[in-house]
Protein backbone atom coordinates (compact mmCIF):
# COMPACT_ATOMS: atom_id res chain seq x y z
CA UNK A 1 0.00 0.00 0.00
CA UNK A 2 1.33 3.45 -0.67
CA UNK A 3 2.73 6.04 2.01
CA UNK A 4 1.77 9.01 -0.39
CA UNK A 5 -0.66 11.14 1.90
CA UNK A 6 -2.54 12.67 -1.44
CA UNK A 7 -2.55 9.47 -2.63
CA UNK A 8 -4.14 7.91 0.44
CA UNK A 9 -6.44 10.53 0.85
CA UNK A 10 -7.59 10.03 -2.78
CA UNK A 11 -8.17 6.49 -2.37
CA UNK A 12 -10.01 7.66 0.52
CA UNK A 13 -12.42 9.76 -0.96
CA UNK A 14 -12.57 7.25 -4.10
CA UNK A 15 -14.09 4.52 -1.35
CA UNK A 16 -16.49 7.33 0.12
CA UNK A 17 -17.99 8.21 -3.31
CA UNK A 18 -18.12 4.78 -4.16
CA UNK A 19 -19.88 3.58 -0.37
CA UNK A 20 -22.23 6.46 -1.18
CA UNK A 21 -23.34 5.88 -4.84
CA UNK A 22 -23.46 2.17 -3.74
CA UNK A 23 -26.42 3.47 -1.36
CA UNK A 24 -27.87 4.76 -3.85
CA UNK A 25 -28.23 2.40 -6.66
CA UNK A 26 -29.38 0.25 -4.18
CA UNK A 27 -32.49 1.58 -4.10
CA UNK A 28 -33.14 1.83 -7.74
CA UNK A 29 -34.09 -0.77 -10.14
CA UNK A 30 -31.77 -1.43 -12.28
CA UNK A 31 -33.10 -0.14 -15.52
CA UNK A 32 -32.86 3.29 -14.38
CA UNK A 33 -29.61 2.44 -12.95
CA UNK A 34 -28.43 1.64 -16.44
CA UNK A 35 -29.81 5.19 -17.84
CA UNK A 36 -28.18 6.67 -14.90
CA UNK A 37 -24.95 4.90 -16.11
CA UNK A 38 -25.17 5.67 -19.68
CA UNK A 39 -25.34 9.39 -18.68
CA UNK A 40 -22.01 9.10 -16.71
CA UNK A 41 -20.26 7.14 -19.73
CA UNK A 42 -21.39 10.03 -22.00
CA UNK A 43 -20.39 12.42 -19.28
CA UNK A 44 -16.73 10.84 -19.44
CA UNK A 45 -16.85 10.95 -22.97
CA UNK A 46 -16.97 14.42 -23.11
CA UNK A 47 -14.53 14.68 -20.26
CA UNK A 48 -11.83 12.13 -20.66
CA UNK A 49 -10.22 13.40 -24.01
CA UNK A 50 -7.00 10.97 -23.35
CA UNK A 51 -9.22 7.91 -23.51
CA UNK A 52 -11.35 9.35 -26.33
CA UNK A 53 -8.33 9.55 -28.62
CA UNK A 54 -7.00 6.43 -27.76
CA UNK A 55 -10.44 4.91 -28.73
CA UNK A 56 -10.69 6.59 -31.77
CA UNK A 57 -7.50 5.48 -32.79
CA UNK A 58 -8.12 2.03 -32.39
CA UNK A 59 -11.64 2.22 -34.10
CA UNK A 60 -9.58 3.73 -37.19
CA UNK A 61 -7.41 0.94 -37.61
CA UNK A 62 -10.32 -1.69 -36.90
CA UNK A 63 -13.25 -0.63 -39.03
CA UNK A 64 -10.89 1.38 -41.56
CA UNK A 65 -13.94 1.10 -43.73
CA UNK A 66 -16.39 3.40 -41.46
CA UNK A 67 -16.81 6.97 -41.67
CA UNK A 68 -15.23 9.02 -38.57
CA UNK A 69 -18.62 10.10 -37.50
CA UNK A 70 -19.78 6.74 -37.38
CA UNK A 71 -16.27 5.52 -35.45
CA UNK A 72 -17.38 8.88 -33.25
CA UNK A 73 -20.67 7.48 -32.43
CA UNK A 74 -19.30 4.09 -31.27
CA UNK A 75 -16.74 5.43 -29.08
CA UNK A 76 -19.63 7.48 -27.04
CA UNK A 77 -21.40 4.20 -27.17
CA UNK A 78 -18.63 2.76 -26.11
CA UNK A 79 -17.88 5.17 -23.08
CA UNK A 80 -21.74 5.43 -21.70
CA UNK A 81 -21.74 1.06 -22.03
CA UNK A 82 -18.46 1.46 -19.51
CA UNK A 83 -20.49 3.62 -17.37
CA UNK A 84 -23.48 1.38 -17.43
CA UNK A 85 -21.01 -1.43 -16.29
CA UNK A 86 -19.60 0.31 -13.81
CA UNK A 87 -23.03 1.01 -12.08
CA UNK A 88 -24.66 -2.16 -13.02
CA UNK A 89 -22.13 -3.76 -11.36
CA UNK A 90 -22.18 -2.38 -7.52
CA UNK A 91 -25.94 -2.63 -8.01
CA UNK A 92 -25.67 -6.36 -9.17
CA UNK A 93 -23.24 -6.78 -5.59
CA UNK A 94 -26.20 -5.60 -3.86
CA UNK A 95 -28.81 -8.08 -4.93
CA UNK A 96 -30.45 -10.95 -3.11
CA UNK A 97 -29.43 -14.19 -4.94
CA UNK A 98 -33.24 -14.59 -6.03
CA UNK A 99 -32.62 -10.94 -7.87
CA UNK A 100 -29.57 -11.93 -9.68
CA UNK A 101 -31.39 -15.27 -10.68
CA UNK A 102 -34.34 -13.45 -12.16
CA UNK A 103 -31.95 -10.76 -14.05
CA UNK A 104 -30.77 -13.10 -16.93
CA UNK A 105 -31.42 -15.27 -19.33
CA UNK A 106 -29.24 -18.24 -20.61
CA UNK A 107 -28.02 -19.30 -23.86
CA UNK A 108 -25.74 -22.23 -24.46
CA UNK A 109 -26.61 -24.26 -20.95
CA UNK A 110 -26.47 -27.56 -22.76
CA UNK A 111 -23.28 -26.62 -23.84
CA UNK A 112 -21.72 -25.82 -20.56
CA UNK A 113 -23.50 -29.40 -18.87
CA UNK A 114 -21.42 -31.07 -21.73
CA UNK A 115 -17.91 -29.82 -20.99
CA UNK A 116 -18.46 -30.73 -17.03
CA UNK A 117 -19.26 -34.40 -17.54
CA UNK A 118 -16.28 -34.68 -19.12
CA UNK A 119 -14.30 -33.93 -15.74
CA UNK A 120 -11.71 -32.45 -16.00
CA UNK A 121 -12.47 -29.34 -15.01
CA UNK A 122 -13.81 -25.98 -17.73
CA UNK A 123 -11.85 -23.26 -18.73
CA UNK A 124 -14.04 -20.29 -19.42
CA UNK A 125 -12.60 -17.18 -21.42
CA UNK A 126 -14.23 -13.86 -22.96
CA UNK A 127 -12.66 -10.48 -23.11
CA UNK A 128 -13.43 -6.92 -21.78
CA UNK A 129 -16.60 -7.35 -23.18
CA UNK A 130 -20.39 -6.57 -22.54
CA UNK A 131 -20.89 -7.70 -18.40
CA UNK A 132 -18.56 -10.35 -17.88
CA UNK A 133 -18.23 -9.65 -14.02
CA UNK A 134 -21.92 -9.83 -14.16
CA UNK A 135 -21.93 -13.05 -15.37
CA UNK A 136 -19.09 -14.85 -13.30
CA UNK A 137 -20.82 -13.51 -10.82
CA UNK A 138 -24.44 -15.26 -11.86
CA UNK A 139 -22.48 -18.42 -13.06
CA UNK A 140 -21.78 -19.41 -9.55
CA UNK A 141 -25.43 -19.34 -8.61
CA UNK A 142 -26.76 -21.94 -11.65
CA UNK A 143 -24.04 -24.26 -12.12
CA UNK A 144 -21.16 -24.07 -9.69
CA UNK A 145 -18.56 -21.71 -8.06
CA UNK A 146 -15.65 -20.90 -10.04
CA UNK A 147 -12.12 -19.17 -10.20
CA UNK A 148 -11.48 -16.30 -11.42
CA UNK A 149 -8.10 -14.93 -12.82
CA UNK A 150 -7.91 -11.31 -11.93
CA UNK A 151 -5.81 -7.88 -11.53
CA UNK A 152 -5.76 -6.28 -8.04
CA UNK A 153 -6.90 -2.99 -7.93
CA UNK A 154 -4.25 -0.13 -7.10
CA UNK A 155 -7.41 1.23 -4.59
CA UNK A 156 -7.03 -1.01 -1.62
CA UNK A 157 -10.36 -0.03 -0.13
CA UNK A 158 -12.17 -0.64 -3.85
CA UNK A 159 -10.04 -4.03 -4.21
CA UNK A 160 -11.78 -4.81 -0.68
CA UNK A 161 -15.12 -3.65 -2.09
CA UNK A 162 -14.77 -5.46 -5.66
CA UNK A 163 -13.24 -8.88 -4.01
CA UNK A 164 -16.43 -9.19 -2.25
CA UNK A 165 -18.72 -8.54 -4.96
CA UNK A 166 -16.90 -10.83 -7.24
CA UNK A 167 -17.11 -13.80 -4.21
CA UNK A 168 -20.54 -13.22 -2.93
CA UNK A 169 -21.91 -16.11 -4.68
CA UNK A 170 -18.54 -18.45 -3.89
CA UNK A 171 -16.59 -17.51 -6.10
CA UNK A 172 -12.92 -17.50 -6.08
CA UNK A 173 -10.29 -14.77 -7.37
CA UNK A 174 -6.85 -16.26 -8.34
CA UNK A 175 -4.30 -13.35 -8.61
CA UNK A 176 -0.78 -13.66 -10.23
CA UNK A 177 1.39 -14.59 -7.69
CA UNK A 178 1.50 -18.76 -8.22
CA UNK A 179 -1.28 -18.62 -10.41
CA UNK A 180 -0.42 -21.63 -13.43
CA UNK A 181 -0.02 -24.10 -10.27
CA UNK A 182 -3.62 -23.04 -8.34
CA UNK A 183 -5.77 -23.09 -12.08
CA UNK A 184 -4.00 -25.94 -12.73
CA UNK A 185 -5.25 -27.87 -8.90
CA UNK A 186 -9.21 -26.17 -9.58
CA UNK A 187 -8.78 -28.36 -13.15
CA UNK A 188 -7.29 -31.19 -11.40
CA UNK A 189 -10.04 -31.18 -9.43
CA UNK A 190 -13.31 -30.70 -12.28
CA UNK A 191 -13.99 -27.16 -11.28
CA UNK A 192 -13.28 -23.99 -13.97
CA UNK A 193 -11.40 -21.40 -14.12
CA UNK A 194 -12.24 -17.61 -16.08
CA UNK A 195 -9.94 -15.88 -17.65
CA UNK A 196 -9.64 -12.46 -19.62
CA UNK A 197 -7.90 -12.30 -22.93
CA UNK A 198 -7.50 -9.20 -24.62
CA UNK A 199 -5.05 -7.25 -22.23
CA UNK A 200 -1.77 -6.17 -23.27
CA UNK A 201 0.62 -8.19 -21.59
CA UNK A 202 4.51 -7.42 -21.41
CA UNK A 203 5.79 -10.68 -20.10
CA UNK A 204 4.84 -14.33 -20.93
CA UNK A 205 2.89 -13.17 -24.26
CA UNK A 206 2.46 -14.77 -27.29
CA UNK A 207 1.55 -12.37 -30.55
CA UNK A 208 -1.86 -13.36 -32.50
CA UNK A 209 -4.46 -11.11 -34.83
CA UNK A 210 -6.42 -8.93 -32.94
CA UNK A 211 -8.26 -7.28 -35.71
CA UNK A 212 -5.26 -7.90 -38.58
CA UNK A 213 -3.21 -6.36 -36.02
CA UNK A 214 -0.33 -8.75 -34.10
CA UNK A 215 -1.42 -8.41 -30.27
CA UNK A 216 0.54 -9.47 -26.88
CA UNK A 217 -1.68 -12.28 -25.73
CA UNK A 218 -1.59 -14.50 -22.76
CA UNK A 219 -0.68 -17.81 -23.57
CA UNK A 220 -1.87 -19.56 -20.10
CA UNK A 221 -5.47 -19.95 -21.61
CA UNK A 222 -4.03 -22.42 -24.51
CA UNK A 223 -1.12 -24.12 -22.85
CA UNK A 224 -3.59 -24.94 -20.19
CA UNK A 225 -6.32 -26.09 -22.05
CA UNK A 226 -3.56 -28.43 -24.25
CA UNK A 227 -1.36 -29.95 -20.79
CA UNK A 228 -5.05 -30.67 -19.49
CA UNK A 229 -7.88 -31.68 -21.68
CA UNK A 230 -10.05 -29.06 -20.20
CA UNK A 231 -12.40 -27.76 -22.64
CA UNK A 232 -12.15 -24.11 -23.42
CA UNK A 233 -15.86 -22.06 -23.48
CA UNK A 234 -16.12 -18.78 -25.32
CA UNK A 235 -18.51 -17.04 -22.70
CA UNK A 236 -20.17 -13.28 -23.57
CA UNK A 237 -22.82 -10.97 -21.73
CA UNK A 238 -24.76 -9.36 -23.50
CA UNK A 239 -27.13 -6.33 -22.18
CA UNK A 240 -30.99 -6.91 -23.15
CA UNK A 241 -34.24 -4.66 -22.72
CA UNK A 242 -35.52 -2.91 -18.94
CA UNK A 243 -32.00 -3.55 -17.17
CA UNK A 244 -31.74 -7.50 -18.31
CA UNK A 245 -28.79 -9.37 -19.24
CA UNK A 246 -28.12 -12.54 -22.09
CA UNK A 247 -25.64 -14.69 -20.81
CA UNK A 248 -24.36 -16.78 -23.45
CA UNK A 249 -21.93 -20.44 -23.36
CA UNK A 250 -20.54 -20.71 -26.92
CA UNK A 251 -18.87 -24.12 -28.74
CA UNK A 252 -16.12 -25.16 -27.26
CA UNK A 253 -13.58 -24.08 -29.24
CA UNK A 254 -11.28 -27.21 -31.02
CA UNK A 255 -7.78 -27.42 -29.90
CA UNK A 256 -5.38 -28.02 -32.43
CA UNK A 257 -3.68 -31.23 -33.41
CA UNK A 258 -1.37 -32.52 -31.09
CA UNK A 259 1.19 -32.39 -34.18
CA UNK A 260 0.51 -28.72 -34.73
CA UNK A 261 3.66 -26.74 -34.81
CA UNK A 262 3.44 -23.45 -32.28
CA UNK A 263 -0.15 -25.11 -30.94
CA UNK A 264 -0.23 -22.91 -28.41
CA UNK A 265 -0.27 -19.80 -30.88
CA UNK A 266 -3.15 -21.43 -33.02
CA UNK A 267 -5.13 -22.48 -30.01
CA UNK A 268 -4.81 -18.98 -29.06
CA UNK A 269 -5.35 -17.65 -32.14
CA UNK A 270 -8.23 -19.58 -32.31
CA UNK A 271 -9.82 -18.11 -29.19
CA UNK A 272 -8.94 -14.45 -30.16
CA UNK A 273 -10.78 -15.37 -33.33
CA UNK A 274 -13.98 -15.77 -31.65
CA UNK A 275 -13.55 -12.66 -29.56
CA UNK A 276 -13.11 -10.70 -32.24
CA UNK A 277 -16.32 -11.94 -33.71
CA UNK A 278 -18.57 -10.57 -30.94
CA UNK A 279 -16.70 -7.41 -30.89
CA UNK A 280 -17.45 -6.90 -34.28
CA UNK A 281 -20.95 -7.95 -34.09
CA UNK A 282 -21.23 -5.38 -30.98
CA UNK A 283 -18.19 -2.87 -31.37
CA UNK A 284 -20.02 -0.45 -28.56
CA UNK A 285 -19.73 -3.35 -25.83
CA UNK A 286 -15.83 -3.76 -25.93
CA UNK A 287 -12.86 -1.43 -24.34
CA UNK A 288 -11.64 0.26 -27.05
CA UNK A 289 -10.11 3.01 -25.05
CA UNK A 290 -7.39 0.57 -24.00
CA UNK A 291 -4.21 0.55 -25.70
CA UNK A 292 -4.40 -3.05 -26.93
CA UNK A 293 -1.81 -2.73 -29.76
CA UNK A 294 1.34 -1.35 -28.48
CA UNK A 295 4.05 -2.46 -30.95
CA UNK A 296 4.01 -3.84 -34.40
CA UNK A 297 6.30 -6.81 -34.20
CA UNK A 298 7.06 -6.15 -37.75
CA UNK A 299 3.87 -5.53 -40.12
CA UNK A 300 0.11 -5.58 -39.67
CA UNK A 301 -1.65 -9.05 -40.05
CA UNK A 302 -2.47 -8.85 -43.57
CA UNK A 303 0.18 -6.90 -44.65
CA UNK A 304 3.08 -8.76 -47.07
CA UNK A 305 4.82 -11.25 -44.68
CA UNK A 306 2.74 -11.29 -42.17
CA UNK A 307 1.16 -14.66 -41.16
CA UNK A 308 -2.67 -13.69 -42.15
CA UNK A 309 -3.63 -12.32 -45.54
CA UNK A 310 -6.57 -10.32 -46.39
CA UNK A 311 -8.36 -13.01 -48.30
CA UNK A 312 -8.03 -15.32 -45.19
CA UNK A 313 -9.70 -12.97 -43.33
CA UNK A 314 -12.12 -12.45 -45.57
CA UNK A 315 -12.83 -15.99 -45.83
CA UNK A 316 -12.13 -17.48 -42.23
CA UNK A 317 -15.08 -19.57 -40.34
CA UNK A 318 -14.33 -19.41 -36.96
CA UNK A 319 -12.99 -23.24 -35.46
CA UNK A 320 -15.09 -24.69 -32.86
CA UNK A 321 -16.66 -27.70 -32.17
CA UNK A 322 -20.16 -28.24 -33.90
CA UNK A 323 -21.09 -26.05 -36.50
CA UNK A 324 -19.12 -23.41 -37.53
CA UNK A 325 -19.59 -20.16 -36.52
CA UNK A 326 -19.29 -17.98 -39.55
CA UNK A 327 -16.92 -15.20 -39.19
CA UNK A 328 -19.72 -11.43 -39.53
CA UNK A 329 -17.38 -9.58 -40.57
CA UNK A 330 -18.25 -7.20 -43.69
CA UNK A 331 -15.57 -6.45 -46.66
CA UNK A 332 -15.47 -2.71 -46.03
CA UNK A 333 -14.65 -4.04 -42.06
CA UNK A 334 -10.89 -5.51 -43.02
Amino acid sequence: MTSDPITVLRYRLEWLVTRGVTAVVRLLPMSVVRTLGHGLGRTAYLIDGHRRRIALENLAFAFPGRPLDERKALTKAMFAHFGAVLLELIKFGTCSREQMLAAADIEGEDRLRQARRQGRGVLFFTGHFGYWEMQAIWHALTAEPISVLARPLDNPHLHAMLEHTRTSTGNAVIYRQGAVRRMLRELAAGRGVAVLIDQHLHTDAIYVGFFRRPAATTSALAALALRTGAPVIPVFALPMPHGRYRFIYEHPVDPPRADTPDAVREFTQRCTDVLEMYVRRHPELWMWMHRRWRDDRGSAIGDPGSEIGDRELETHELRTSGSPIPDPRSPNDV
